[in-house]
């Protein structure tokens, strides 16, 4: 097939840190797993009134319709591009949901965050995971819509171009870098950046950089939004250093931090 992603697409991905991908997957994919996961929900699908907490967090799936939906061809093609071909794993669970239901109670989970790649001394403890300038571990963030978002549905906030800033501030960390709850402790005092909001119909994907800065936000609308998160993990170690590389998009825009 041809190109996923056209060269403005890449250019976008690299400056201002992510890529929105329509149609990545079918609405028949996306409703076989809103049928598995509203199962595992406390509450009545047709009965709003039970829906009483903010955000629900449901675990790690490995179901075919979650399999299938983040390794289409569109999107394995889109991987190849940012990524390099043969340099990532591809998915075999997706996970985990946040599930945003609509309420006025704000929810506790809406700061500014990137996410971690890999363990620190305890790994079972996912504040202490930590990040590197060379994304250990990670090769792209994925947003991945399974329900339609409005603006109203609690889009996640992108914060455009976030990721270079991040980028300069973990090269001066070392190969340890930091933790997921020391980098979010600094993330306020990086330059301020315009929000973006990852809206879209069931199917959409957003392809983000792994340095990127996020937020969840309160749930304002009227039905409830159902998106994974899921890492496209590394096969290796990017390349930041070999000046004459043919670097990645990925790569590239870490670059861009340590100009």
């Amino acid at each position: 097939m041809s190109g996923t992603l056209n060269k403005e697409d890449i250019e976008h991905f690299i400056h201002h840190g992510f890529v929105r991908v329509d149609d990545s997957f079918t609405k028949e994919v996306a409703d076989a797993v809103l049928e598995i996961l509203w199962k595992d929900l406390p509450y009545d699908r047709s009965n709003p009134s039970t829906w009483t907490e903010s955000v629900i967090r449901l675990g790690m799936y490995s179901q075919e319709p979650f399999v299938n939906s983040v390794n289409t061809p569109r999107l394995h093609n889109a991987f190849d591009q940012l990524v390099g071909k043969d340099k990532w794993i591809p998915c075999r669970s997706v996970g985990t949901f946040p599930v945003r239901f609509p309420s006025h109670r704000q929810p506790s989970d809406t700061g500014k965050h990137v996410d971690a790649s890999f363990p620190g001394d305890d790994p079972n403890n996912y504040f202490g995971w930590r990040v590197n300038v060379r994304s250990k571990g990670r090769a792209l963030l994925m947003l991945v819509l399974y329900s339609e978002v409005t603006e109203k549905d609690a889009p996640t906030v992108i914060y455009e171009g976030s990721h270079i800033d991040v980028a300069k501030l973990l090269a001066k960390k070392g190969d340890a870098g930091l933790s997921f709850i020391e980098l979010a402790g600094m993330l306020d005092e990086l330059p301020q950046r315009k929000a973006v909001y990852a809206t879209g119909k069931p199917g959409t994907v957003y392809l983000c950089h792994p340095f990127l800065v996020h937020a969840a936000q309160a749930h304002r609308g009227s039905n409830p939004k159902f998106m994974a998160q899921p890492p496209l993990l590394l096969r290796g170690d990017l390349n930041i250093s070999n000046t004459d590389a043919d670097y990645s998009p990925v790569e590239h825009a870490i670059q861009l931090g340590l100009d």
